[in-house]
């Protein structure tokens, strides 16, 4: 009987071992299915860290046990392996340089979260804390999501003009749609600001021209070189407060706890649709450069994603070029979500990349010091 427990309990570990490999490998190559048909598959993408992490679990398991099938991990490591690079480089952590290399250019990317516009009277420092990091890391180019301000109402509590000065950065850009301002006084949008000339600029908006059916490029000029830097905020899944907790905890009790993952399924599945949607478009103004580029934003998604490889095909992931660990960039639901990014040009290389760990806003900013290759 102790036989044949056991031997039904190996079975089952292999068997389970298989599934979470295939499960992983799914995470790793998702950008190859259709989000319109394959949508449901994006969600072991969320998951992708923990089914690594499940892999290597497996493989000590079999090491220990001296049983042979550790080989399942290494076949799926070795499958993934360039994906994984996407996910967690394998390299130590380097200090951040705060000087700059005059002839580089330092790129910072961050979800503002509307400038903590609705914490201003509880919470007053706090903007004077993200405008303090700001000057201390001293960016060439800033890409701000989520930018709540005011461009012409002197009285707004976040005076475009104030900006402009306090960040002692002249060339700025804002993209907004007026018909989904934030309020009366301030609008709702992404910005650019810059240390160097923005000698052209563009919003490109589309149907149904909301907040991310909008994305802005500036074309830069530093020495004799021109970059045109891209800024994007693709859909987000808009969970609710219940949502988050049923992802917290999820349970199928009853029907109130069928209707909320029914909820969570259909978010998941209109933010695939609409950023596959959203990063064609971008993918297409990238094309059209003919200038190096710089993409940053919010992604809204994860590394190996549809939108994630349709926007950085051919170019390089400052994470993954310097990046180390997880990267994470979202402080909610999960440890592991990397959803800010920084893309770079082939042009340029990538000197050093720091995720700065301060609870701010939701997002933590991220930071890149590029050069060009030589």
């Amino acid at each position: 009987m102790t036989g044949n427990f056991r031997s039904g309990f190996r079975a089952f570990l292999i068997l389970l071992h298989l599934l979470t490999g295939i499960a992983f490998l799914i995470s790793c190559y998702v950008s190859w299915f259709n989000p319109i048909t394959y949508w449901y598959l994006g969600i072991l993408n969320v998951g992708a860290f923990y089914l690594l992490a499940a892999l290597v679990l497996f493989f000590i398991i079999w090491v220990i046990a001296r049983k042979k099938y550790a080989w399942i991990t290494v076949v799926c490591i070795a499958l993934g392996w360039g994906p994984i690079k996407n996910l967690i480089p394998f390299r130590l952590p380097h200090p951040f340089n705060l000087q700059k290399d005059s002839l580089g250019l330092r790129v910072m990317s961050w979800n503002v979260n509307h400038f903590d516009i609705l914490e201003h009277k509880t919470h007053p420092e706090v903007k004077q804390k993200m405008i303090d990091l700001i000057n201390k890391y001293q960016p060439d180019i800033a890409c701000f999501q989520e930018m709540v301000a005011s461009d012409s109402i002197l009285p707004a509590i976040n005076y475009l003009p104030d900006f402009v000065k306090k960040l002692n950065m002249n060339w700025v850009y804002y993209s907004y749609n007026s018909k989904v301002d934030f309020d009366d006084t301030h609008h709702f949008g992404i910005i650019t600001f810059s240390r160097y000339p923005i000698i052209n600029k563009k919003t490109v908006s589309y149907f149904p021209h909301n907040y991310n059916s909008i994305f802005q490029y500036v074309d830069i000029v530093k020495d004799k070189d021109t970059i045109r830097v891209f800024n994007i905020h693709l859909q987000s899944l808009r969970f609710t407060q219940t949502n988050l907790k049923y992802i917290d905890d999820p349970t199928l009790k009853n029907s109130e706890d069928i209707e909320k993952s029914k909820s969570v399924l259909f978010k998941f599945r209109t933010g695939f649709l609409k950023r596959m949607a959203q990063s064609e478009h971008v993918k297409r103004e990238i094309d059209k450069s003919p200038y190096p580029v710089i993409v940053c934003g919010d992604f809204n998604d994860l590394p190996n994603s549809y939108a994630y490889n349709q926007i950085g095909n051919g170019l390089k992931n400052a994470f993954t070029e310097k990046g180390w660990g997880a990267g994470r960039t979202f402080s909610g639901i999960s440890p592991t979500l990397r959803i800010d990014n920084i893309f770079v040009d082939p042009a340029f290389k990538v000197d050093q990349y720091i995720r700065v760990d301060k609870y701010l806003s939701d997002h933590f900013p991220i930071i890149a010091d590029v050069s060009k290759e030589k």
